[in-house]
């Protein structure tokens, strides 16, 4: 395992979020019809309000932003969005760290919120996303559509094209 350091993010780390998102997503190119592809993933604009919506965290290596996640509450759930690692960083547990890093928090702040589980969202056709969540003991959704439709704010073509998993607080 890497020795990785994580911090909550602030406007001063947009840049290099911004940059991250943007280089790991062209992974999308991958599995996606080129007609749904967003180039940029994110602007720095979308990012801005994203974080006003959730709280963006940060894995560093040497001081090098290299993934980043965000932790969002709604009604009873913990929402881990937007999970990004650099690719020449990722199967090498910095997604994972991140992910039982914002789960720590929503565990922290299960009472206070009444929250009951942890749902992360990602593309129906991203095998090494499903395969990570898995692995970490999330579960598919009963009715992923139903959870998106419910918790998420995203646009049309992103949610037909996802699931969600789940697991418990």
């Amino acid at each position: 395992m890497v020795q990785l350091a994580i911090r909550q993010l602030a406007a001063v780390d947009r840049g290099a979020v911004v940059d991250v998102i943007n280089t790991a997503a062209r992974w999308y190119g991958e599995f996606l019809p080129a007609q749904d592809l967003h180039d940029p993933e994110m602007t720095v604009a979308e990012w801005d309000a994203e974080a006003r919506r959730m709280t963006w965290y940060g894995g560093f290596l040497d001081g090098v932003l290299v993934g980043v996640m965000g932790l969002e509450y709604a009604r009873d759930a913990a929402l881990l969005r937007h999970a990004y690692i650099l690719p020449d960083y990722q199967r090498h547990g910095i997604g994972l760290r991140l992910a039982e890093h914002l789960e720590d928090v929503a565990r922290r702040e299960r009472a206070a919120r009444g929250l009951r589980r942890l749902v992360v969202g990602t593309y129906a056709r991203d095998y090494k996303a499903r395969g990570a969540l898995e692995n970490a003991g999330y579960r598919l959704s009963a009715d992923s559509a139903a959870v998106l439709r419910d918790y998420y704010a995203i646009p049309e073509d992103r949610a037909c094209a996802s699931v969600t998993y789940e697991k418990p607080v």
